[in-house]
């Protein structure tokens, strides 16, 4: 019986150990992409403007990133809440964790270098080394051409700044550890 229970006890030591260097791993090795590009943008009326179609009508970055007012037709953004944030996305939706869309007027953006909201965007790594949920859907981002990228920074930072405190997103668990897996390196594509 006591040889047995030491079989036993080495049994749970190695799966314990086992565990330990894999959430290591996991928290050390992942998310593998780049460091932030040095990244200095131009922010001109021209790039701004540009900036403004995309994040409105093509990337539809501010229906996220906004209030909306649904009493509207197609519920388009509230007055004075471009780029504030804050709209939910959680187990209602069916998702594995409580998802918010953060803050990107320069005051929510204000820590981050041109270089490092391009690695956001385009891989879903912020600054501070997390991965994003892939809601944002920057694995699509990712392959745009970089310019397109340039002009969104560039508008983001023109928004009026809004204060607001966004919680931060809680990925349920196993989530939390796959999604350190998923983020990559751009492949940005050229217009031709």
């Amino acid at each position: 019986m006591n040889k047995l229970l030491k079989i036993a006890a080495y049994l749970i030591a190695a799966v314990v150990l086992l565990l330990i260097i894999a959430l290591a791993f996991l928290q050390l090795g992942f998310p593998k992409v780049d460091p932030a590009p040095e990244l200095t943008i131009e922010y001109t009326p021209d790039r701004i403007e540009r900036g403004a179609y995309l994040a409105n009508h093509v990337t539809v970055c501010m229906d996220c990133h906004s209030t909306r007012d649904f009493s509207r037709f197609s519920g388009p953004p509230a007055p004075g809440t471009l780029g504030a944030g804050g709209d939910v996305f959680d187990h209602s939706m069916g998702l594995p964790g409580v998802f918010y869309a953060k803050n990107i007027t320069p005051h929510g953006i204000s820590d981050y270098s041109d270089g490092e909201l391009y690695r956001l965007i385009t891989t879903g790594v912020t600054n501070d080394g997390r991965p994003m949920f892939p809601l944002m859907p920057y694995t699509y981002y990712g392959k745009m051409d970089p310019e397109d990228i340039y002009d969104i920074i560039a508008y983001v930072r023109s928004l009026s700044a809004i204060e607001t405190d966004i919680p931060d997103s809680e990925a349920d668990f196993p989530v939390n550890l796959i999604l350190r897996t998923i983020p990559k390196n751009a492949e940005m594509t050229k217009k031709t």
